[in-house]
């Protein structure tokens, strides 16, 4: 049966992936990511890493795809010209789908992840994630939020229209 949950919610996940890739509508697209997210969260809590799961349905299901959704509307992407794979970015994506395939299949010849010593126990507590969270991992948190914080900003001042300059008679 567990086996089966987890075809059925990796399934799930892959097509929603598909259709945040392949949708033509960004708001279509965010929405499919707001599923995709979803259904790795049903995963999280098979492998019964709850507060995963409940983290990333409040921090990326709640507020990132929101503010996504927000960046859509208030640029209004609608009526924007199709982007095309051209010159240094099919390239970029050519090297990036090959460092794809590769980690991919030394992990499946491989078995696992050889990722160093194992963690052990640590981590695996809410008293264990904070203090990593507000210890260890501090700084990029930090970066993370400031980074988050000037695209945003970004995205407000680019996405203003300038008012119409009033012609003297």
């Amino acid at each position: 049966m567990e086996h089966l949950a987890f075809t059925c919610l990796s399934v799930f996940s892959l097509a929603c992936a598909l259709g945040v890739v392949l949708s033509k509508n960004a708001i279509n697209g965010a929405m499919c990511l707001l599923l995709c997210l979803a259904g790795v969260a049903g995963l999280f809590v098979q492998l019964h890493a709850y507060l995963l799961a409940f983290v990333l349905v409040l921090v990326y299901a709640g507020a990132v795809v929101a503010l996504f959704l927000f960046i859509i509307m208030l640029l209004d992407m609608q009526g924007g010209r199709a982007w095309r794979f051209r010159g240094l970015n099919a390239f970029a994506g050519f090297i990036a789908a090959a460092l794809l395939v590769t980690g991919l299949n030394l992990l499946a010849v491989r078995g696992h992840l050889d990722a160093g010593a194992p963690l052990g126990h640590s981590g695996s507590t809410f008293r264990d994630y904070s203090y990593q969270l507000f210890t260890t991992y501090l700084l990029p948190v930090q970066v993370m939020g400031f980074l988050l914080l000037i695209a945003m900003l970004g995205v407000i001042v680019l996405s203003r229209r300038a008012a119409p300059s009033e012609e003297p008679k």
